[in-house]
């Protein structure tokens, strides 16, 4: 083989190579920018609901304010003012702990 050759073929592996190049690029920033945070987040709510605890006051996803009165494997109970009403809730709808500036 000649050096000519040599160089034609090398050069043709190096354009395949550079070719894949923005795709892995694409890949990378995607993973970074998109799923990387959604993983963190998944996380940081996971373990926010099984810390949960009997007099947490807590907020819904739909909306519903109230203080947790009893946990279930699955559902929770909770004590919705003004009428002290008692609904139970799954798990899964708890969107966040109230702080407690927000409680008052």
């Amino acid at each position: 083989m000649t050096l000519t050759a040599i160089l034609m073929l090398q050069s043709a592996g190096g354009g395949a190579l550079v070719g894949l190049m923005p795709i892995v690029l694409m890949v990378a920033v995607f993973y970074f920018l998109l799923l990387a945070p959604q993983q963190r987040r998944q996380k940081k709510w996971q373990a926010m609901v099984n810390e949960l605890q009997t007099g947490d006051k807590v907020i819904t996803n739909g909306g519903l304010r109230g203080t947790i009165i009893s946990i279930k494997d699955d559902a929770v109970q909770l004590r919705v003012p003004p009428d002290n009403l008692r609904l139970e809730v799954a798990r899964s709808s708890i969107a966040s702990v109230a702080k407690p500036e927000e409680a008052a």
